[in-house]
């Protein structure tokens, strides 16, 4: 099980590593469109147009249909969750360390003003003798 979710999760990022699959996700959020309508934005032939379609669909990410010599292509976003949750984990560990950082600089900022009026206190005083 754990190993399958490995490979699909590996499937998904290899898919999203690709600044056009990445678009061709994108356009499918409107509705079906066929490997040509999918194609089209893009200076590639319908064989490369494919080629990412194929590594959408091993990704999971997308379904084709066949529909006489059309091919129809749906976004299929349950994979997308999966990669999300995994994401999520490390958006939480930065924002751990973020927020850990984020206090030790206070800290540091406000040592640093009490420092400061600390020393401008001394100042005051040994003036007023």
């Amino acid at each position: 099980m754990v190993e399958h979710q490995t490979s699909q999760l590996d499937a998904v990022f290899h898919a999203l590593g690709d600044p056009t699959r990445r678009q061709m996700l994108r356009q499918l959020t409107g509705g079906e469109q066929t490997v040509g309508q999918l194609a089209e934005p893009y200076d590639i032939s319908l064989a490369a147009a494919s080629k990412h379609i194929k590594a959408l669909e091993v990704a999971g990410l997308i379904h084709r249909d066949v529909r006489g010599r059309t091919h129809i292509c749906r976004l299929a976003p349950g994979p997308l969750a999966t990669a999300h949750q995994w994401l999520s984990f490390y958006e939480r560990f930065w924002t751990d360390r973020l927020d850990i950082l984020e206090r030790l600089l206070r800290e540091e900022d406000t040592a640093r003003k009490s420092k400061t009026q600390n020393t401008t206190k001394i100042a005051k005083t040994g003036d007023d003798q």
